[in-house]
């Protein structure tokens, strides 16, 4: 009943539309302004940027994971960083977000990270709950701190007049 494959640049069109989905759920839709070029460009290419994993229910494509590396310098290994996993209300009770949770820490243990971390708003407490129930804990002393738009430009531009 349940495949979870990797995915390919043919599903690029299937990729964009989880996201804009996720997008909705998350109730910011208009912040999701990927393409299809931009898709191919950093996941398909010579040197990807991150990897995806479908997850498809008697053959219908129920939901996805998007995740990527980033390196601890505490541990000396690399972090499996989920950025989105997101399963189509109509598949949702089924096990297919656990089974893509538990792919991808197997998938962690066998690259060698020391660790497997993702984000999750402050508002989805059934999300945070489920979370919590398979051994995530809830790092509250870490903020993100983000930096984009023309902030971005301006900060990268700053460089240049730092002494």
């Amino acid at each position: 009943m349940l495949n979870i494959r990797n995915a390919g640049a043919h599903d690029i069109p299937l990729m964009l539309e989880f996201i804009r989905e996720l997008a909705e759920y998350e109730k910011a839709p208009e912040q999701a302004v990927a393409t299809a070029e931009d898709l191919r460009r950093d996941g398909f290419t010579g040197s990807p940027k991150f990897r995806v994993l479908i997850a498809e229910w008697q053959g219908e494509p129920a939901a996805f994971a998007l995740f990527f590396y980033h390196y601890s310098t505490w541990t000396g290994h690399p972090t499996l960083f989920l950025e989105d996993l997101f399963v189509r209300p109509r598949f949702r009770g089924k096990g297919i977000g656990k089974a893509l949770l538990l792919r991808l820490a197997k998938t962690a243990v066998e690259e060698g990270c020391a660790r497997f971390e993702w984000q999750v708003l402050d508002w989805n407490t059934p999300s945070i709950e489920f979370y919590q129930s398979l051994g995530a804990k809830v790092m509250k002393e870490w903020l993100t701190m983000r930096v984009s738009g023309e902030e971005l430009v301006r900060l990268a531009g700053a460089e240049k007049t730092t002494p």
